[in-house]
């Protein structure tokens, strides 16, 4: 029985490697006839270092910094509503006590809904402009690729070790920074 278990473990080895042959002798014919040429690009860095890109963050940066301002007031008023509350706590009457403390909670759990709904629209608004920009970028990407006959257009994230001249990175910055400066919000 363990020697039908390692015939047929051998057997299934040896028909991985044989695919596994075919496969690269494959590959290496249609490289050295297709000879194609490829390239990768690192959209991330694009994003955050074109001229337009760069204009998007630093929109981005202070409507959070704005939000931080605005939301830090709040909270601190809101602190101070409830230290003079606390303090109140033994001269009002249960009743007032407790009317006021439902009217805090209610500021209190609008503050963090607005809040929340604020960050929220600022990241929806990130995300929308990205695509802009990336709307504007492919057809940028597509014409170089064109122009300089490059069959394959890869990821960078998806690269281990590559070569520095087959990154088109800084080439189609310098294309993007031509072509748009700023979005309109």
């Amino acid at each position: 029985m363990k020697q039908n278990l390692l015939d047929l473990e051998l057997e299934h080895l040896f028909k991985m490697k044989i695919k596994s042959i075919f496969i690269i002798i494959t590959l290496s014919l249609f490289t050295f006839s297709a000879e194609a040429k490829i390239a990768y690009i690192d959209i991330n860095f694009i994003l955050n270092s074109s001229k337009v890109g760069k204009f998007l963050n630093s929109h981005i940066e202070s409507k959070q910094l704005e939000y931080k301002k605005k939301y830090t007031a709040i909270e601190n008023g809101l602190k101070n509503k409830e230290q003079t509350l606390l303090a109140q706590q033994n001269i009002l009457n249960k009743e007032d006590f407790e009317n006021k403390l439902k009217i805090l909670t209610q500021e209190v759990q609008k503050y963090r809904s607005e809040k929340q709904s604020s960050y929220e629209n600022l990241k929806q608004f990130k995300i929308d402009n990205t695509k802009k920009i990336i709307k504007i970028l492919n057809p940028i990407i597509t014409k170089f690729v064109d122009l300089n006959s490059i069959s394959i257009v890869i990821p960078k994230k998806n690269i281990i070790i590559g070569k520095k001249n087959l990154d088109i990175t800084d080439q189609i910055i310098d294309l993007l920074n031509n072509d748009v400066e700023k979005l309109n919000f």
